[in-house]
C-alpha cells in the first residue's frame, strides 16, 4: 500500500537517505531549513521551514495535506547539536537545540494528529548519545534522552488509536556531506563489532521497517542501529 510519508530535515545525510528510500514506493514530503535540497526527485514535496517558528507545524501539515490528501507516516529526523561545556552556557543556542530536537516533534504531532488514522506510524530519530553521554555536548544527549521518553509516552497514549510510535538511535554514521576525519573513523571502527562505520542507508532501512506493517505489533521501542558499537 502506498503511504504518505513526512520526513523532517530531509535535505541531507540521514534524513535524505530516509526520504529517498521511502520515495521508491511511497509519496514523500520533506522539510528543510538552511540546506537547500538538490538532486532530489521532483516527486518529493520539499517544504522550507524553521520548525521552531510559530505556526510552522501547522504550515507543514497543511502543505502535505494539500499535496497528498493525508499523512500516514511521520519521521522526526530534524536535529541540532550544540556544545554545552561545563564552564559556560549559551542559553539561546541550547534553547534552539531543545526546540528542534524535542519540542518540534511534539508540535508536529499535535498538528498532524487530527489527520492520523489507525495504522499510522511515527518514527523519531534519537541517538546513542541518549545513553552514552557525549563529551562537551551533554544537553544534546539529554535532549535525545527526553525524546526517547516522549516516544514511549506517546506510544502509550496513542496505542488505543492504533497509532504506533517508535525511535531509531543511530550510532556513528558517516554523513557524505561532512565525513569524519580518518583517525576518528578508525577509532570508532575498532570499537564496533561489525568493523565498519554506519551509513545513512543503514538508518533508512531501520526506519522503513518500523514504519511498515511488518512492525505492526511494535510500539514504544528505541531501536539502536550502531553495528554493535561499544558492546
Amino acid at each position: 500500500m502506498t503511504r504518505v510519508v513526512l520526513v523532517t530535515g530531509g535535505a541531507r545525510g540521514i534524513g535524505r537517505a530516509i526520504a529517498e528510500d521511502f520515495s521508491r514506493d511511497h509519496a514523500v514530503a520533506l522539510t528543510w531549513n538552511t540546506t537547500q535540497p538538490s538532486g532530489i526527485l521532483d516527486e518529493i514535496l520539499k517544504i522550507q521551514v524553521d520548525l521552531t517558528g510559530a505556526g510552522s507545524a501547522d504550515m507543514v501539515v497543511q502543505a502535505v495535506l494539500e499535496r497528498f490528501g493525508r499523512i500516514d507516516v511521520m519521521v522526526n529526523n530534524a536535529g541540532l547539536i550544540r556544545p554545552s561545556a561545563k564552564d559556560s552556557v549559551d542559553a539561546a543556542a541550547l534553547h534552539q537545540m531543545l526546540d528542534v530536537n524535542l519540542l518540534a516533534p511534539g508540535a508536529l504531532l499535535a498538528a498532524a494528529l487530527p489527520h492520523l488514522g489507525p495504522g499510522a506510524a511515527i518514527v523519531n530519530i534519537s541517538s546513542m548519545n541518549a545513553v552514552l553521554p557525549p563529551r562537551d555536548a551533554s544537553i544534546y544527549g539529554a535532549s535525545k534522552a527526553a525524546l526517547n521518553l516522549w516516544t514511549r509516552a506517546m506510544a502509550k497514549e496513542l496505542g488505543p488509536r492504533q497509532i504506533r510510535v517508535n525511535a531509531v538511535a543511530p550510532g556513528a554514521i558517516n554523513i557524505p556531506e561532512s565525513p569524519r576525519p580518518d583517525d576518528l573513523t578508525d577509532l570508532i571502527v575498532k570499537d564496533t563489532a561489525l568493523g565498519r562505520i554506519g551509513r545513512p542507508d543503514d538508518i533508512a532501512r531501520a526506519v522503513r521497517f518500523l514504519a511498515s506493517d511488518a512492525a505492526g505489533f511494535i510500539t514504544g521501542e528505541v531501536l539502536t542501529v550502531s553495528g554493535g558499537y561499544r558492546l
